[in-house]
């Protein structure tokens, strides 16, 4: 007997009345009921998604627990233990481009002498004329006075007898790192974050890591001759992304001193001469 009868079927043997709205509140109450296969549907529907969340809850609570294992030894710490910059383990030279700019080269130096990962500090001087004693007195006296550490940083004038920027990257054969930071006398790192940078290179030495990024893409080939274009800070920030990192605020490995300068080939060594204003 089907719903709709039995209620009709009740209210008469109670003695109620039957009216057409009993009939049409008993016979949406029959299609609002759900079916057995309905029924069926949605608790194989249930049971699924809750089969799929009890697995991801698996799957992330063994990614928490993996975690926290590993997490002490894929730590980033933006600011590494003084430890690390000990004489014992080894520092960083900072070679400070400068060019007739005396008051931007005595704050600079004054800068990364209290820099805790400075080793030494190497002045590139292109001038015609050598620094005055005056100034070597006081730029030794400024890297006594600024240092943070008992190991105080070598400080000397790298002399040049012309001025061409190709004599930023001559080799040193007196240094005592295999870290380099070539800075321009212009820019000022804070001393935790080039410290910060100084271990995420310690991490990949033969990579370049610094503050000034570029990018440069494929323009044209033509006549077999590829050609690339330049992008400066501006197509960085609208791209999204870089392919180079200047010099004038990196850290890299001495060895590319000598690689530079007696490897590569003489054109470009020319070319830097001629475009003495080329980012570099």
């Amino acid at each position: 007997m089907s719903t709709l009868v039995a209620i009709r079927d009740a209210a008469l043997n109670s003695g109620g009345d039957y009216s057409p709205a009993k009939e049409k509140a008993a016979t949406r109450g029959v299609f609002n009921g759900r079916s057995p296969l309905l029924h069926r549907r949605i608790k194989l529907l249930l049971g699924g998604f809750k089969f799929k969340l009890l697995i991801c809850f698996a799957f992330l609570s063994i990614v928490v627990w993996f975690s926290s294992k590993i997490g002490p030894f894929m730590e980033w710490n933006p600011h590494p233990d003084s430890s690390v910059f000990s004489p014992s383990r080894g520092g960083f030279t900072v070679l400070i481009n400068t060019w007739k700019r005396n008051s931007l080269l005595k704050q600079s130096v004054a800068h990364y002498a209290s820099c805790r990962g400075a080793d030494a500090i190497h002045v590139v001087w292109s001038e015609s004329d050598p620094p005055s004693n005056q100034l070597r007195s006081y730029l030794n006296d400024i890297v006594l006075k600024k240092s943070q550490t008992a190991h105080k940083p070598n400080f000397k004038f790298d002399l040049n007898e012309e001025d061409n920027l190709n004599n930023r990257f001559k080799p040193r054969p007196d240094l005592r790192t295999d870290a380099i930071f070539s800075v321009d006398d212009d820019v000022i790192v804070p001393c935790r974050t080039l410290e910060f940078a100084f271990s995420m290179w310690q991490s990949a030495p033969f990579t370049m890591v610094g503050f000034v990024p570029r990018m440069h893409w494929l323009d044209q080939k033509t006549n077999g001759m590829t050609q690339y274009k330049y992008g400066g800070w501006w197509s960085v920030w609208w791209m999204g992304t870089y392919s180079m990192v200047l010099s004038k605020a990196a850290f890299f490995h001495r060895k590319y001193l000598e690689l530079y300068t007696n490897e590569m080939p003489r054109s470009i060594h020319d070319y830097v001469t001629k475009e003495r204003y080329t980012e570099l």
